[in-house]
């Protein structure tokens, strides 16, 4: 069973409302080879919500204690993400999930990219919370760039 987040089956459940949907990767919830997960809405949060983005590192830093996870008003959310990331690994661990697809650059989703806590658009090379601890716990975790490159 694949894990995939919410925004990309075309749930509106980001920061702003929006979703990101893939029609390539939402058949997959209609064919019942994939489920949805939104780590945000697991540890608390609503929908719309102010952006966030990780200062100081990336989700492994924040795991470890030595990055947080800051909203552009510079409230500190980093229990959230965290609260979000385990409730998610919960999840995968429960279907047994072979694959989990996050949607990339989020704080909390992305397995490549994230923005780099500056809130000026700027990406860096890194993991968000829940693609850092599902990888930790043997998860495998991609974008859905990557999804759609070697799985299409």
């Amino acid at each position: 069973m694949i894990l995939l987040s919410s925004c990309l089956a075309g749930l509106k459940v980001r920061y702003n409302g929006t979703h990101s949907l893939d029609n390539r990767l939402a058949k997959l919830i209609g064919e019942n080879k994939a489920v949805t997960v939104c780590p945000e809405l697991l540890g608390g949060f609503s929908t719309p919500r102010e952006p966030a983005e990780i200062i100081g590192g990336d989700g492994e830093d924040v795991l470890d204690g030595k990055a947080k996870v800051v909203e552009k008003s510079g409230k500190d959310v980093t229990e959230l993400y965290i609260k979000g990331a385990y409730a998610t690994l919960e999840m995968a661990t429960n279907i047994n999930a072979t694959l989990v697809v996050l949607k990339d650059n989020s704080p909390s989703c992305g397995s490549t990219m994230i923005y780099n806590g500056e809130f000026i658009g700027k990406k860096i090379v890194g993991n968000g919370v829940t693609s850092s601890l599902l990888k930790r716990n043997g998860f495998q975790v991609i974008s859905e760039e990557q999804f759609v490159t070697d799985f299409l």
